[in-house]
């Protein structure tokens, strides 16, 4: 596997459209500070670790809508790859749906998303983009 984190990307967005509660992910890390994150800012409903075998797994309960079986994240870019790798400095920092998503971030002051880089007055490489 060259990108473990499209790799992420791509079985929450394939649990997603298969409207599943759960999904398992290989653990990692930026996976765990990504998977936090995205609890911390309502994608998802709730996560655990779990420390089995060399690696480890992120058990992920995917958040959906009671009434029309909606998810709450809409779409997952990838935006910088292991191909092409994308910086931005806090002032071009972007922003996603006009402040309705977040950018998630990878920066020297660890994982953060758009907005709180932005309050520390710091750029990083930008990981994805969800909404």
């Amino acid at each position: 596997m060259t990108d473990p984190i499209a790799d992420y990307l791509t079985r929450l967005r394939n649990a997603i459209k298969a409207n599943h509660r759960v999904v398992e992910v290989p653990a990692s890390n930026l996976k765990k500070e990504l998977t936090r994150i995205l609890h911390e800012k309502g994608y998802i409903l709730n996560y655990k670790f779990v420390e089995e075998g060399p690696q480890g797994t992120i058990k992920i309960a995917l958040k959906y809508d009671s009434v029309n079986k909606v998810n709450s994240i809409k779409k997952m870019i990838r935006v910088s790859t292991p191909g092409l790798r994308q910086y931005v400095g806090y002032k071009d920092m972007p922003r996603v749906l006009n402040g309705l998503g977040i950018a998630i971030l990878s920066t020297s002051k660890g994982v953060m998303t758009n907005k709180e880089a932005l309050d520390l007055k710091v750029g990083g490489e930008v990981i994805c983009y969800i909404y």
